[in-house]
This record gives C-alpha cells, structure tokens and sequence, in this order.
C-alpha cells in the first residue's frame, strides 16, 4: 500500500513539474536592446594601379649612349633619363651656325663694301657721261665717244641695283638671315630631344632600352608612374589607387570621399588607409558591375610602399556610421505580410508582436529608429504568437557591429 502511494505521489510531482514547465514556457535566445556602434561595410577585391602612368620614348630616331634608370627607381622633375648620340645633330646645328656667322661677319661686309664701291662707280660714271657730252656738243670729241661714257654710266647702275639687291639680301633681319636663325632653332631643338628628361616627379615602373639600342618614335623605353596627391584627405601613397569592380547592387550607399581600409593579400595583417576618389559614370552591363576607384593614403609618406602595382587588394568600403544607435541582429526581425518588419519584445515573461522602423542595416545587424527603447528584451524565434509565455536565455551582443 505504501508503494502505491509512492508512485501516486511522484506521479504527481512529475505532472506538476512538467505542467509549471509547461505554464513557463520554451526556453529562446534573446537580448538587451543597447546602444552602440553600427557600420555599413561594402567588401569587395581590386587590383592596385597607379593613377597615372607615363609612356617615355624618344621623339627622334637615335643611339642610346647612357641609360640613367631602372625599375623601382625614383625620379623628380627634370631629371635626365636617357642619353642619345648627338654628333650628327650636333654637327647640322655647327653647320648653320658657321653659316650665320659667315652672312653677318663676312657676307654681309663684302655687299656693303661692293655696294659702296658701285656707287662710286656710278658717281664717276655720271661725271664723265656728261664732260663727254658736253665735248661732243662743242665737237670737240666724236659722238661715238660720248654715246660709250653714256653706256658705262648705263652699266654702272645696273651694278648698283644689283648691289643693293644683294646688300638688302643680307642685311640684318634680312629673310636669309632668318632663315639661318630658324634653322639654328631646328637645329638646337633636335639635339635637345637627344636628352630625355623626366615630365613629372614619380617612380620608374618598366625600362625597355639599354645602351646601344636603336631606338625609334613610338617606341616606349620607360614608364613612370606619377606621385601625386589624391585630393583628399591625407597625403597620397606614391599616386597609388584600388580599382574594384563593385556588384551594382551594392552601389547604392556609395558616395565621393568614404574612407576605405585597403588589405593586400600579400599583407593580411597590414591595413593601409584609402578614400573613394572616383566612382565610373557607367555600368558594365554585361558584368553587371561599376568601377570604382580608391587612392591610396598614407599618414606617414616616408612610411616603405607596401603595395605593388598589379597586386590583389581588399577594399573595405565605410559606406555609413552610426557612433550610438539601438542595434539588433537580423536574426532578431520578422516581416509580416506586408514586409513590415517586427520584432517580439519580452516583458513579464510573455512576448508581444512590436512593429519597428530600420534604418542603417548591413549584412548582419540593423539600426531600429522607433518601436524599442534602450533596455527592451527582444527575443530570436519564428513560432511564437502574442501573449506567449517563453523563457529568455540570454545572448552576448557585440561591441561593435560591422
């Protein structure tokens, strides 16, 4: 008999057990609504580059006497880079020289001198056409005689014209004389392009000559990647930039200017500073993507360049910050019928159907702008229905949500 009620006692407390159980309700994740750090990230991988990439060649055909860079190298503006043979421009340009020389210091002289020496001439020409004929007037001389002073007198001054012509020819800005000077100019300027100097501040990136070579217009011999600022905050790494091909998606939230923390792959542990300084005006429709350009920065500009052109970067885009906002998991919101999203709020142990307004959401979590206060419980499950009784066991929330 004693056995009897034994098990009628235990029975009892068994079915009160699970009835309390039952009255309290399934045990469900939840978490404290606090305030707190919440970022809009956009991941996505580029190729570095730089922003500007210079193609050196020579502008005339030569010999390379002197190469004075190679790859890696820096160089500022005005820097000599290549050397070409120049004796045979060098000796166009002696050539016009000596010509010029010759027009203005004996050429020219000797038509002066020849034009004097013709008016003379033509002076005492003059003098005796007229003593003849005034003898042969007075027929003292034969007519013959005079009518030869008055032939030379003729000649005289066609050697006149004529040394005036080739005086005037040769005279100071005369059209020979800048002709000379314009082809002095030609001259100087051809053997100038046997020197070839850096256009820009930058870095070499490729060499394709050496000395010896012969090299031709439209060959490219070096390229120099530019230094430059990116026009942003910060100073620029070395005129570097990130190109991504970002999904179009995900183009939205993209603006001129967001801080971008860049990770090459070669360097998982180095995180190097960028901006988004360039966004293409146009989709590429048949990848479905946008370009997206992000020069590179550095706090210190001394600091060693730890990215390489052509390497594979990570871009890590900030495209939206909230410093304090009421943040919940994604995990946490339901839609109803009309994509409105809720939430089950717990308070005295049963849970209720609350409507809430996002705003800043990313892959994981979102910011609720109304519908919770600082401190509501809110609870993670898909089955529950207002009014119910459930047991909260609580969740850790982050510190800061990316």
């Amino acid at each position: 008999m004693r056995i009897v009620y034994g098990i009628v006692i235990v029975a009892v407390c068994v079915g009160l057990a699970v009835g309390v159980q039952k009255w309290r309700g399934p045990v469900v994740p939840g978490l404290k609504v606090e305030l707190m750090p919440l970022e809009l990230r956009i991941v996505a991988s580029g190729e570095v580059r730089y922003q500007s990439v210079a193609h050196i060649g020579s502008e005339i055909t030569g010999t390379v006497t002197a190469r004075h860079v190679r790859e890696g190298d820096r160089v500022q503006s005005g820097d000599l880079l290549i050397e070409l043979n120049p004796k045979e421009l060098q000796s166009r340009l002696a050539q016009a020289q000596t010509l010029l020389q010759q027009l203005q210091k004996i050429r020219r002289p000797q038509a002066q001198a020849a034009l004097v020496e013709a008016r003379d001439n033509l002076l005492q020409a003059s003098r005796e056409a007229r003593r003849r004929e005034a003898l042969a007037d007075k027929g003292t001389i034969s007519i013959e005689l005079a009518e030869q002073a008055q032939r030379l007198e003729l000649n005289a001054k066609t050697a006149l014209t004529r040394a005036q012509l080739v005086a005037d020819s040769l005279a100071a800005d005369s059209t020979e004389e800048r002709l000379l000077k314009q082809r002095i100019e030609s001259a100087e300027a051809e053997l100038a392009k046997t020197r070839i100097y850096a256009p820009f501040s930058g870095r070499v990136q490729t060499r394709n000559v050496e000395p010896g070579d012969l090299v031709q217009p439209g060959i490219v011999l070096l390229e120099i990647a530019r230094s430059e600022g990116a026009g942003g905050v910060g100073a620029s790494n070395d005129g570097l930039e990130v190109v991504v091909a970002l999904d179009e998606k995900n183009f939205a939230p993209l603006k001129l200017n967001q801080p971008v923390q860049l990770v090459a792959d070669a360097w998982p542990e180095q995180t190097v500073p960028g901006i988004v300084s360039f966004i293409a005006p146009a989709v590429d429709s048949a990848r479905g993507t946008i370009d997206v350009h992000i020069s590179v920065l550095s706090d210190n500009p001394n600091e060693p360049n730890a990215f390489l052109q052509g390497m594979t970067v990570s871009a890590n885009i900030i495209a939206a910050e909230r410093e304090r906002a009421l943040v919940l998991p994604n995990d946490y919101l339901r839609f109803d019928s009309s994509q409105q999203p809720q939430v089950f709020r717990w308070q005295n142990g049963e849970v209720s159907a609350a409507e809430v307004q996002l705003g800043l959401r990313n892959m994981t979590h979102s910011e609720v702008v109304s519908g919770l206060a600082e401190g509501d419980v809110v609870v993670e499950a898909d089955t529950l229905s207002d009014g119910q009784r459930v047991r909260v066991r609580f969740e850790q929330a982050q510190h800061v949500i990316r």
